[in-house]
C-alpha cells in the first residue's frame, strides 16, 4: 500500500474528478482521459477496464457517463487498492479486481458491453524506469495481441473494444483482431499539427463487418512548438480533457 506521504491529489476533467496518484511511479496523464472520452458507453452499459491502474480511465468514464457500470482489472496490488480508494472518494462505483489478464479472476469472467484498455507501449529492452511500478505499467511485458484477445473474450456479441496505444503497435492490434473483431476505426493522435501521430485510439466491434476507417488526426496542442509553462491545448482537446466531451462524436 502507498503511504499518504507518497501520494499526490490530482485534478482531472477540470477538477471534477480528483485522483490520488503515487508521487514516484506510473502517473496517469492524458491517455486515460482520451481513452474514456472515446468509449461509446451509455448509462446502464457495463464496461471493463483492463489494466485500470489507479482508476483514471474508468473514473473519467464514470464522471462523463453517469449510470455506467464499471469494473477494473489491475495487476499491481498497490494500484488496485488505490483505484478502489479513488472510486470511493469520488462517489463512482467501480468493481476493482487484482489479477493478470492472462488469468482473469472468475468474478470478471462474464460478458461486458465495452472493454477499454491502455496497454504499456514502451518496447522491452533499453533502460527501464528504476521505479518498478512505473516500469511495469509502461514497458511491454504482455504482447498487445494478448490484450486484444483478452478483451475479445470478455465482450458480448456486438460489444465494443476501445484501446489507446503507441502508433507502432497498430499492426499488432489489427492482426490480433482476426475475424472476431471488426468495424474498426483508428484515430491518430498528434501532439501538434504537422507532427507524426505517436499514439492512436482504436475502436472495434465484436462481430462487426463494417469497412475499416482511418480517421483524421486529433491534434492535442496548438502552435508549432511548446512556448512556455502552459498547456496550450487546442479547443477540441480542451473540450475533451477539461470538459469531458466525446472524442469521437464527429465520427460516429
Amino acid at each position: 500500500m502507498f503511504a499518504e506521504t507518497e501520494l499526490s491529489d490530482d485534478k482531472f476533467l477540470g477538477g471534477r474528478l480528483r485522483l490520488l496518484q503515487p508521487l514516484v511511479g506510473y502517473r496517469a496523464a492524458t491517455d486515460p482521459v482520451l481513452l474514456a472520452a472515446a468509449c461509446p458507453a451509455g448509462p446502464g452499459d457495463s464496461v471493463l477496464d483492463l489494466g485500470c491502474g489507479a482508476g483514471a480511465a474508468a473514473l473519467c468514464l464514470g464522471m462523463r457517463v453517469p449510470g455506467v457500470r464499471l469494473a477494473g482489472l489491475e495487476l499491481q496490488p498497490d494500484y488496485a487498492a488505490l483505484a478502489r480508494e479513488n472510486a470511493q472518494r469520488n462517489g463512482i462505483p467501480v468493481e476493482v479486481h487484482q489479477g493478470d489478464l492472462a488469468q482473469i479472476p472468475k468474478d470478471l469472467r462474464r460478458d461486458f458491453d465495452h472493454v477499454i484498455a491502455n496497454p504499456p507501449y514502451y518496447p522491452p529492452g533499453g533502460s527501464p524506469s528504476p521505479v518498478p511500478g512505473r516500469a511495469r505499467a509502461m514497458q511491454v511485458e504482455t504482447p498487445l495481441a494478448d490484450w486484444v484477445a483478452a478483451a475479445g473474450r470478455r465482450l458480448r456479441p456486438g460489444g465494443w473494444l476501445t484501446l489507446i496505444c503507441g502508433a507502432d503497435g497498430l499492426p499488432q492490434v489489427l492482426a490480433a483482431m482476426g475475424t472476431k473483431l471488426g468495424s474498426a476505426a483508428v484515430l491518430p493522435l498528434a501532439a501538434r499539427d504537422g507532427r507524426p501521430a505517436l499514439r492512436i485510439v482504436l475502436q472495434a466491434r465484436k462481430g462487426g463487418r463494417a469497412a475499416f476507417r482511418l480517421l483524421s488526426p486529433f491534434v492535442i496542442h496548438a502552435g508549432p512548438a511548446h512556448d512556455g509553462d502552459r498547456e496550450s491545448y487546442t479547443p477540441e482537446a480542451n473540450a475533451v480533457l477539461r470538459e469531458g466531451a466525446d472524442l469521437l462524436a464527429s465520427f460516429r
